[in-house]
């Protein structure tokens, strides 16, 4: 970045600008209601292999490639599904970027990473996005071993502004003049972190240019302060501008129609001044809000911003689902989608109509846990439910439509929403936390400083457990077993399906303490909620099957946590069919069937453990053990048994039974389905069987 001739941020008015005739361009675009189903026609697009290949457009030839690039994301989404809206917003900005910056020397940081298809597209990656999200293709979220171009691998919001300000305090350190560029979100700027990340800057005097891409949403709808701020930047009806020089000029907005309906928070009587902004507050030279769709204003704007020194912040405007008439009408329900179905007139042609009744869905979890919390919240008025900005995701719409005044959308703000749970609890409230397991990881602190530490009455509701399928390493949530369980205080049940879900949801409310129930994405194996809810024993197990005969000289313990307990059930059952193969003894030494018998317990509890159930276990001569969990082994519910056999268990050391812990290696499971995830870990029945018949041998 080169110094302005400014040496701080001074303001003027002036009358709109000569570029204000371009800026109609942006109405060029064309808007699509149609995902297609074969590949378009685009011409401009499959000529663009680099960012380099885009220097030699006319800005005519940049506005019709936003056209063709967001139709092929509109192709390619039909195709392999994946997010959506986000990247249709960020076209023309993605666009202007890599046309004004020399990328990869230049650095592009994209906070989360929803919006980053755009980016893949431009830089090299075209024809291998509909791989994305599937086993061995392209990864849902930039990452730097997929390209040079992918900075910073992401995955968690609020982190851009802090990798670029690293990245650019060390360019800095070493003599290297490079642009670096941040691009976050207005949900994604609610992020405690990213406001620790803005003041560093300015105390560095870093050289950050950081983009707002302000749609007015995040995955659920912008909320709070924050978001009152940027709508009275918008409703002011100015702009601060940037001169040829790089100084602000406070002049009046030009008109831009698609944004009208976004006017909002009518209530706001006295809006402040744009020189009162929050970022110009905090040190940032501001410059904004511009239309994020108007190709020829984005280029001016940031070929200027790029070269004023410090951290500059520019506030553009966009559309989430720009386009695409009914992502821009929905833009929660098209932040992500699944890939187009079959075409069902082609696919029914001479079938024959079924008059049978289909039986229903198997509920998802979150379906599970938001019936819990409405049922619960109509029998006690003490219950209290927080989410940092999920509550499509973790099934709250209902609860939050029914007891608008019991609900707190904290945004993203995973710290402060445990924190927030703590106060609740010392006033006599039980507050529940609604939390996926990946982000769970980032309120950890609190969680034992402020929750556990206090044995403060609060229920983590854990969404997301196990491997999430496409999305890959970064939503994992692979490690709660192991990060929770070392803190004293805490009680964590791993239900097996929807019923044990309900229950054991409702057995930790009604603990006084601090207790967090796990439970996966997707839905369940359909068994039946019953009515009226239980309160399980606190660490008690249930042996779910007995296999083969009492008098079996090997006896094979399997502790399954989880979901896993259904795995369990079929592994073992394989495992018999398997041995009954031979007589006696398989030529690999494995025993047979008839010499073997297997119990298959739900372990329901990862803490407390049941240490009396295991105890029996060892006096009916049990000669081997394996645990199976949807977790790192290391650390997990595995090891828990481990520790409990090796230093209490006085069973344990009559009989010393071989053990094997069945789990998630030490390393990070790529993305694809999650059947394809469960057996690259060798957690489906066919790897599950391998290891147990490797216990045995």
């Amino acid at each position: 970045m080169q110094q302005s001739t400014h040496s701080s941020q001074s303001w003027s008015s002036s009358t709109p600008s000569a570029t204000d005739s371009a800026a109609h361009l942006s109405g060029l675009q064309q808007t699509y209601t149609v995902i297609p189903r074969t590949r378009p026609n685009i011409p401009l697009l499959d000529a663009i292999d680099a960012p380099n290949d885009l220097k030699s457009l006319t800005i005519e030839q940049l506005i019709t490639l936003a056209d063709e690039l967001r139709l092929f994301l509109l192709y390619s989404a039909g195709q392999s599904g994946g997010h959506f809206g986000a990247n249709l917003g960020v076209v023309e900005l993605t666009i202007a970027l890599h046309y004004l910056l020399d990328t990869p020397l230049d650095q592009i940081v994209w906070d989360v990473g929803h919006q980053a298809y755009a980016h893949k597209v431009l830089t090299g990656r075209r024809d291998n996005l509909s791989s994305i999200r599937a086993k061995d293709g392209l990864t849902a979220f930039p990452e730097r071993a997929e390209s040079v171009y992918d900075t910073f691998g992401v995955g968690h919001s609020s982190t851009a502004i802090s990798a670029g300000l690293g990245m650019s305090l060390a360019l800095r350190y070493q003599g290297r003049e490079q642009t670096v560029a941040s691009v976050i979100g207005d949900g994604a700027m609610t992020g405690g972190m990213a406001f620790e990340a803005m003041n560093d800057a300015v105390q560095q005097n870093a050289n950050l240019l950081v983009i707002l891409n302000d749609n007015d949403m995040s995955i659920s709808c912008s909320i709070g302060g924050f978001s009152r701020h940027l709508a009275m930047l918008w409703e002011s009806g100015y702009q601060v501008d940037i001169s040829e020089s790089g100084a602000p000029v406070l002049r009046q907005r030009p008109i831009m129609q698609a944004f009208n309906r976004r006017k909002r928070h009518r209530e706001q009587r006295d809006v402040p001044q744009l020189e009162d902004n929050l970022f110009k507050a905090i040190g940032f030279t501001y410059f904004g809000p511009f239309d994020g769709h108007n190709i020829p204003e984005l280029l001016r704007v940031l070929s200027l911003a790029k070269q004023v020194h410090g951290p500059v912040l520019v506030h553009i405007y966009t559309t989430k689902g720009k386009g695409f008439a009914p992502a821009e009408l929905d833009p929660v329900g098209y932040h992500a989608i699944s890939k187009l179905p079959i075409d069902e007139n082609a696919s029914s042609i001479n079938q024959p109509i079924s008059t049978e009744p289909k039986a229903a869905p198997a509920l998802k979890y979150s379906q599970v846990f938001g019936q819990f919390l409405c049922d619960k919240a109509a029998e006690d008025d003490k219950l209290l439910a927080i989410t940092p900005a999920m509550e499509e995701g973790s099934g709250m719409i209902e609860f939050a439509r029914q007891f608008p005044e019991r609900f707190f959308d904290v945004a993203i703000a995973e710290q402060h929403a445990v924190t927030l749970a703590g106060g609740m609890a010392t006033q006599g409230i039980k507050p529940v936390v609604a939390i996926y397991s990946t982000f769970l990881q980032r309120g950890y602190d609190q969680l034992i400083h402020d929750v556990a530490l206090q044995d403060l009455d609060v229920m983590f509701a854990i969404d997301r457990a196990g491997l999430v399928g496409e999305d890959g390493a970064t939503h994992a949530g692979v490690f709660d077993f192991a990060f929770l369980r070392c803190v004293p205080n805490m009680l964590i049940a791993a239900p097996k399906d929807e019923n044990e879900c309900y229950q054991l949801l409702n057995t930790c409310y009604e603990y006084k303490g601090s207790t967090a129930v796990r439970y996966p994405r997707g839905t369940g194996t359909g068994a039946t909620i019953e009515q009226p809810a239980q309160n399980y024993k606190i660490g008690q197990a249930v042996v779910e099957s007995v296999l083969g005969a009492d008098n079996a000289p090997v006896k094979l313990a399997l502790l399954a946590f989880g979901t896993m307990v259904a795995t369990a059930q079929q592994a073992a059952e394989a495992l018999l069919e398997v041995l009954t193969t031979d007589d006696n003894i398989k030529a690999d030494n494995t025993v047979s069937a008839t010499g073997c018998q297997v119990q298959v317990v739900n372990m329901r509890w990862v803490k407390p453990l049941d240490t009396s159930l295991i105890e029996q276990l060892l006096t009916q001569g049990v000669t081997h053990i394996a645990t199976l969990e949807e977790h790192m082994i290391m650390g997990g519910a595995g090891s828990a048994v481990n520790e409990y056999l090796l230093n209490e268990s006085l069973g344990f050391k009559r009989n010393r039974p071989e053990i094997c812990n069945i789990g998630i290696a030490d390393r990070f499971a790529s993305h694809g389905s999650q059947a394809e995830q469960l057996a690259d870990c060798g957690l489906d029945v066919v790897g599950v069987l391998a290891q147990l018949q490797r216990l045995l041998t």
